[in-house]
């Protein structure tokens, strides 16, 4: 018998290329996307194929890359898949909504690269971080959180994301995922405005948010409860969602938690 092909895998979004990397599976990684690199620099020693992400994909570059398996994973264009399934190429799709789903994203991935034990350890250790917070923030009061994703249309984030928020020791506001406006924010009065706005990075201009929307009068900003989280930390369903946990608490709960890479709103902000 001759031994199993071993899988070559185009990923179409930093998620996989992340959770790849935290399974010790990237030698099984032959394309990636420029999101991948910016997200994981390392990869740009390996001599990766680099391609569109899941929204935008290019099946010429993919063929030419020669995977054995395309992954795809949120946000992507349905039109996109179809195009890579009329290849032949097989093509699995991720959609997670809450952290429940990404863990089984995990399992999934981590049985693709035969890396099962890697991707237990892997969720156990998310998992005992995940309670770990929350049992140190039970007793710390529960303020209200608007956390968006986007700011044209405003979007709430998505359900992980309100997950990571409760877990954190705050209440989330809205339905998670939907759109909002305004108003509506600012009749609910939150205790805090978190920006994690989708290929942003850390660059959301929160005092031009706030003067545009005439937020000025709200708790959030009278008290300078208003950041901004790295995109990548709370956007992006991998491991490296401990990153924006730990962003979260220190936002939510800055008497006992901090973290460098959250950004505050200016003390110079006019009008506040």
């Amino acid at each position: 018998m001759h031994p199993p092909k071993p899988t070559r895998i185009a990923s179409l979004q930093p998620s996989i290329t992340l959770t790849l990397h935290a399974l010790g599976g990237l030698d099984h990684l032959v394309a990636c996307t420029k999101y991948c690199l910016e997200a994981l620099p390392e990869l740009a020693t390996r001599n990766l194929t680099i391609l569109h992400d899941s929204w935008s994909a290019d099946t010429g570059e993919i063929l030419a890359a020669q995977p054995n398996l395309v992954i795809a994973s949120v946000p992507y264009r349905m039109e996109s898949l179809a195009a890579i399934l009329k290849t032949g190429l097989p093509v699995l799709a991720l959609a997670p909504h809450t952290i429940v789903d990404i863990y089984k994203d995990i399992n999934l991935i981590a049985a693709i690269v035969d890396a099962k034990h890697e991707g237990k350890a892997l969720i156990a250790n998310m998992q005992n971080q995940i309670e770990h917070t929350r049992q140190r923030t039970a007793a710390l009061g529960t303020p209200l959180v608007y956390c968006e994703e986007w700011g044209k249309p405003l979007i709430h984030s998505q359900r992980w994301v309100a997950e990571l928020v409760e877990a954190a020791g705050g209440r989330f506001l809205g339905e998670p995922g939907t759109q909002t406006i305004p108003e509506e924010v600012a009749a609910a009065n939150p205790d805090i405005l978190l920006f994690a706005w989708c290929g942003a990075g850390d660059r959301v201009p929160l005092e031009r948010v706030v003067s545009q929307r005439n937020w000025h009068h709200l708790t959030a900003v009278r008290n300078r409860r208003v950041h901004c989280i790295p995109d990548e930390f709370l956007n992006t369903p991998a491991p490296t969602l401990l990153e924006g946990l730990a962003c979260l608490v220190a936002a939510i709960h800055p008497e006992g938690f901090s973290h460098p890479r959250l950004i505050q709103l200016r003390e110079t902000l006019t009008g506040v």
